[in-house]
């Protein structure tokens, strides 16, 4: 089963006055869906656009895996293990919140800054934070999240390129740019494929250059 999500119909959230505009394909925050409440272990997805100067103060997670990728700008990380980075354009960023952690994402620089976040959860609660980033990661380079049973893989393809789609029990395509093609379906940026049960199946690049993150989930 192949259900697609278009980016036209995620939830608008955010706080405009603060420079911080919000789109969240799933249940998040004061928008709530019974029917929209995850897929397998992945909780959120969320699209985060920030202004200059613009930014999540610190706040506090815990028992969530939080996979972070930069579409353009730099986005600046705290948190309270210690570790303070700036993420740009094509690092993975993999925060374990475990049994609690508290961080600040802020735009420090003076361009925008586009990111998507992706909230999973773990396979066992607790445990103690951890912080990994990844830079530059390459075209079919997997990341591998074993605390929540899944992999991450990034695909870029040029019209006509084709790529497959991991046989697992579930499968979730988010296009970060561009346009492809799967089971018959035309995804553009922000459009999302949630798999479920389906073998043999691949990605097709479109007109325009795509950018694919593609979780290969458990059942």
């Amino acid at each position: 089963m192949i259900s697609v999500h278009r980016a036209g119909d995620r939830f608008e959230g955010g706080d405009g006055a603060a420079g911080i505009e919000s789109r969240h394909s799933f249940s998040f925050g004061s928008f709530y869906d019974p029917d929209n409440l995850r897929f397998g272990p992945v909780l959120a997805c969320n699209e985060e656009r920030l202004a200059p100067g613009a930014g999540f103060e610190e706040h506090p997670h815990s028992h969530t895996e939080i996979v972070t990728w930069v579409v353009e700008g730099e986005l600046t990380h705290r948190d309270s293990a210690g570790h303070a980075t700036v993420v740009r354009a094509g690092d993975v960023q993999h925060l374990s919140a475990a049994s609690g952690v508290r961080h600040v994402e802020r735009n420090d620089g003076d361009t925008p800054l586009t990111f998507l976040q992706m909230w999973l959860a773990p396979l066992e609660p607790g445990g103690e934070p951890s912080y990994t980033t990844v830079p530059g990661i390459a075209d079919s380079t997997p990341y591998a999240l074993p605390e929540a049973g899944a992999m991450l893989h990034l695909r870029r393809l040029t019209e006509g390129e084709r790529a497959a789609v991991p046989d697992a029990p579930r499968a979730y395509v988010h296009v970060v740019r561009g346009t492809i093609r799967v089971g018959g379906e035309e995804l553009r940026a922000g459009d999302a494929a949630r798999i479920t049960g389906e073998t043999g199946l691949e990605m097709v690049g479109g007109g325009a250059p795509a950018e694919v993150l593609m979780w290969e989930l458990p059942g």
